[in-house]
C-alpha cells in the first residue's frame, strides 16, 4: 500500500492512499483572541472545517482513582490526563479537530488543562460541551454541538479522557475501520480465559477465548451513523456501556479492528504509577541548570519572593518586580534546556518589562521546557539574605512557585540561610538567590 505526506502537514504525519481518496481534509483554522487582561489564549469559533473530529468525553468523576480532583485532570508527569490525553491525539492526526465534552462544575479545571497544552493542539480544539447525567448523554451532547457547525465532520472517533497513550497508528486503523465498515472499535485479545457465572458464582459457560476482544477507544463511525443511533437510543430511554452497543442497537454492524494493549485506561491508583513509570521512560535526557541572581535593597515596604509579598522596611530595585528568587529559578530552568538566559528572553532594556511581574519570566521558562516534549522534575532554591525572616513564608513561597511553573508542590524545595554578617548580603544592603533545576527532556 502506497502511503504519502500532505504538503501542508509539518509533522509529516502519514495517511493512506485510501484515506486521501475518500476523505478531502480541510485543514482548521482559528483564529486565536487573546484577551488583555488575563493574557490567556482561547480558540475562536471553528472558521473552517475538518473531515474528521475527535469527540473527547471527560464528564466522569473518576472515583475509583482515589481522592483528589477528576482523573481526567490529575497531574501525570508535570500535566494533567486531558493535556496527555489531547495532545497524543493532535500529534496523531493533526488535521483533525478535537470537540470535548465536560463536567458543568468542571470547567476551570478544565481551561486549567487547556493552559497547558501547545498552541498547535489548541488551535484544534472547539469549545466544549457540557455532559449529561450518563456517558451516553454526555457523547450525544458533543456529537449534537458538532452537527451544529456549519459543515460537521464526515468520520468522528469518540476517546476516553483517561486514555492518555491513544497513539498514531493506532488513530490511522480506527480511521480506515470507519471509512470501510462506518462503524468500528478497537479491541485487543484476551490473555486469560473467561468464565461466565451465575448470582452464586457457579460457571455457566467458557467462550471461546481466541473469539473475544476487550474493547477500546476511540470508536470511530460515520458522523451521520452514530449520530443517529444516538438519537434513536435516548428517544427510547435506552443506556449502553459504550458507543459501539448504540450502534448495535440501531442495526448497524460494528467492526473490530486492531487495538494497542499500551493504550490503557487510567482506572486506579495503580494504573497512574504505572502510567507515571511509562512517561518518565520516555524523558531519559536528564539534565540540570544552575541560577543566581542578586538585588539591592531601596526604598519600599515590602520584597517579593517567589510570587510572594513580604513586609519589609526595605524593597529590592530592579528593572521588574526584582523578584531575585524567581529570577534565579528561571534562569535555573533556562539553563538546564541550553536556551539563554533572563535577559536573553525579557531584556532589561525593554521598557515593556519595566515593573513586570517576574511570575510572566518564569511561567516563559516552563513553557519552553514543556515545547520540547519534557518536564521540571525538581527545583532547589537557597535565599541568602539577614532579613527578612523566610521560614514563616515558606510554604507560601513554594506553593506560588509550584503553582506557576504547573508541578506538584513536592518538586518545588526553598531553604533560607544567612552570610553570617559577611558580605553585602551580611551588611543588608541586598538579597541574593541560587537555584538549581532539574529537567526531563526525550532522547
Amino acid at each position: 500500500m502506497q502511503h504519502f505526506v500532505y504538503a501542508d502537514d509539518v509533522e509529516g504525519r502519514k495517511f493512506t492512499e485510501r484515506q486521501q481518496s475518500r476523505l478531502c481534509v480541510h485543514w482548521l483554522v482559528l483564529t486565536p483572541a487573546i484577551d488583555a487582561g488575563t493574557k490567556k489564549l482561547h480558540s475562536s469559533r471553528m472558521t473552517a472545517t475538518s473531515s474528521i473530529a475527535f469527540l473527547v468525553v471527560a464528564g466522569g468523576r473518576g472515583s475509583r482513582a482515589g481522592d483528589g480532583p477528576p482523573k481526567q485532570y490529575r497531574r501525570l508527569v508535570g500535566r494533567s490526563v486531558i493535556a496527555h490525553t489531547l495532545e497524543a491525539l493532535r500529534a496523531a492526526a493533526p488535521q483533525a479537530v478535537i470537540a470535548t465534552v465536560i463536567h458543568a462544575d468542571d470547567r476551570e479545571l478544565y481551561d486549567a488543562s487547556v493552559a497547558e497544552l501547545s498552541l498547535e493542539t489548541r488551535e484544534r480544539l472547539l469549545e466544549p460541551s457540557i455532559g449529561g447525567a450518563s456517558r451516553q448523554q454526555s457523547v450525544r451532547n458533543g456529537l449534537e454541538a458538532l452537527a451544529a457547525l456549519a459543515k460537521p465532520p464526515r468520520i468522528v472517533l469518540i476517546h476516553d479522557a483517561a486514555r492518555p497513550f491513544v497513539g498514531a497508528a493506532l488513530v490511522a486503523r480506527a480511521i480506515d475501520a470507519a471509512l470501510d465498515h462506518g462503524a468500528a472499535a478497537p479491541g485487543v485479545p484476551l490473555s486469560d480465559t473467561v468464565k461466565e457465572i451465575d448470582a452464586s458464582g457457579k460457571v455457566t459457560a467458557t467462550p471461546e477465548r481466541a473469539r473475544l476482544r476487550a474493547v477500546q477507544t476511540p470508536q470511530s463511525f460515520a458522523f451521520d451513523l452514530i449520530l443517529e443511533a444516538h438519537r434513536a437510543a435516548a428517544s427510547n430511554s435506552l443506556e449502553f456501556t459504550d458507543d459501539a452497543m448504540v450502534a448495535e442497537r440501531a442495526g448497524h454492524p460494528v467492526h473490530i479492528s486492531e487495538g494497542d494493549p499500551a493504550n490503557v485506561k487510567l482506572t486506579t491508583q495503580e494504573d497512574f504509577l504505572r502510567a507515571t513509570s511509562l512517561l518518565l521512560n520516555a524523558l531519559p535526557d536528564v539534565r540540570t541548570g544552575q541560577g543566581y541572581d542578586v538585588h539591592a535593597f531601596s526604598e519600599g515596604d515590602k520584597v517579593w519572593l517567589g510570587g510572594v509579598a513580604i513586609p519589609h522596611r526595605h524593597g529590592l530595585a530592579g528593572h521588574s518586580d526584582a523578584d531575585v528568587l524567581m529570577h534565579a529559578v528561571t534562569d535555573a530552568i533556562l539553563g538546564a534546556i541550553a536556551d539563554g538566559d533572563i535577559g536573553s528572553h525579557f531584556p532589561p532594556s525593554d521598557p515593556q518589562w519595566k515593573g513586570a511581574a517576574s511570575s510572566i519570566f518564569l511561567a516563559h521558562a516552563c513553557k519552553r521546557v514543556r515545547e520540547r516534549g519534557g518536564m521540571i522534575a525538581h527545583v532547589d532554591a537557597t535565599i541568602v539574605c539577614e532579613q527578612p525572616k523566610i521560614g514563616p513564608h515558606r510554604d507560601a513561597i513554594r506553593a506560588s512557585l509550584a503553582k506557576i511553573m504547573e508541578v506538584e508542590l513536592d518538586r518545588v524545595a526553598i531553604k533560607a540561610t544567612t552570610s553570617e554578617k559577611l558580605g553585602f548580603t551580611g551588611r543588608q544592603e541586598g538579597m541574593a538567590a541560587l537555584a538549581i533545576a532539574t529537567v526531563r527532556l526525550p532522547g
